[in-house]
């Protein structure tokens, strides 16, 4: 089915304990100063048109959490409430194909990513119960479908963890991981001088603290994040406080360079892919049902809103979870994937519809 359009969040128990733990002593903590106006999306953005066609579905109630696509375009998904990890087979244009479990974590499943090529790296957290939080491996250089897929745990994070989330390559050999309930960023080091993966805070800040009192309850603090190597930013949601933030970093030691600053404000937004080329974030707000542009210049984001994907309503775009742009030749900043959860963490009219694996193709009017 496909349908034509002009133009993340977790939940996680409200635990006092992990918003009062401390960081270590190595940690950068900074104070959020935000006094500034609302801000929302690019002050005069493209006419864009984006068709949105499902790739694959998955049966109520699936909450699919993440994604990474491979380089053939097939793709790996989280699934947090099931605790498991799915294959989707490439799928052409309007193209439906039939998903494949692979593995069932004794935790829920969160963020993924890949570190070399069809190596990839899994969180999963005891969200509602001892917060216990591992990075998994999973290396599937030599895989064939049908078979076991070779998985092993890498890192138990430190008994401050709380909820893993997002996560992004920083370096070849570094991955910084949100914590939603903790939160703030741990650093992974893959390649440490013990010979096995280590994990340290990165930084912490109140932007990407949990809301005790939201009136829109469960909402995770920081979500997602990605770094932009052009410009040298990380940038990263924070749900809960309904912010889009970006931190500068050091080129040469990959420590933070200054404060967190605002980039936009002002929804619900979960995970994101990014176009450094045309200077701009695609923003999943899952419980808003909408994908956002948004300027990754905070100076262009003092104009309404923009809603690329969702405005007008499309049933199949209930709960959009995670986005990531195709692998396929010219396909990046022109068609993504995206996940949703068929409206679990917020149904529409009462109803939980099911879980989607999206196509978008991007294209200017």
């Amino acid at each position: 089915m496909t349908k034509n359009y002009s133009c993340g969040s977790i939940p996680v128990q409200m635990s006092r304990r992990f918003l009062l733990t401390g960081a270590t002593a190595s940690v950068a903590t900074l104070t959020l100063g935000l006094h500034v106006p609302d801000v929302h999306a690019q002050t005069v953005p493209p006419k864009l048109t984006a068709k949105l066609s499902t790739v694959a579905t998955f049966p109520k109630p699936y909450f699919l959490e993440n994604l990474t696509v491979r380089k053939d375009n097939s793709l790996l998904v989280t699934v947090l409430n099931k605790k498991e990890l799915w294959y989707v087979p490439p799928a052409g244009p309007q193209q439906q194909v039939a998903p494949v479990l692979l593995h069932t974590f004794s935790q829920p499943t969160t963020g993924i990513l890949e570190a070399e090529p069809d190596v990839f790296y899994i969180c999963t957290s005891n969200v509602f119960t001892t917060h216990e939080s591992y990075l998994h491996r999973l290396d599937l250089r030599d895989w064939r479908l049908g078979t076991p897929v070779p998985l092993s745990e890498v890192l138990k994070f430190p008994a401050s963890a709380g909820a893993l989330n997002g996560c992004c390559l920083l370096t070849p050999t570094v991955i910084l991981v949100a914590d939603s309930i903790a939160g703030l960023f741990w650093q992974v080091d893959l390649a440490s001088k013990t010979g096995r993966a280590e994990a340290r805070v990165w930084l912490k800040h109140d932007s990407m603290a949990l809301v005790p009192d939201n009136p829109v309850p469960n909402q995770p603090g920081i979500n997602s994040v990605h770094y932009a190597a052009q410009t040298s930013h990380l940038y990263y949601t924070s749900t809960a406080q309904m912010l889009f933030m970006r931190v500068r970093v050091d080129t040469k030691t990959f420590e933070p360079a200054g404060t967190p600053e605002l980039v936009a404000r002002g929804r619900m937004w979960d995970d994101f892919c990014i176009d450094e080329d045309a200077g701009v974030a695609y923003i999943t707000t899952h419980r808003q049902n909408t994908i956002d542009r948004v300027s990754l210049d905070p100076e262009k984001n003092n104009g309404p809103r923009y809603s690329v994907v969702g405005e007008p309503f499309s049933d199949e775009l209930i709960g959009p979870s995670s986005v990531a742009w195709g692998r396929g030749p010219h396909e990046f900043g022109r068609v993504a994937y995206a996940i949703t959860d068929g409206g679990l963490t917020a149904p529409r009219d009462g109803l939980v519809r099911e879980a989607r694996v999206l196509r978008i193709e991007f294209s200017s009017l």
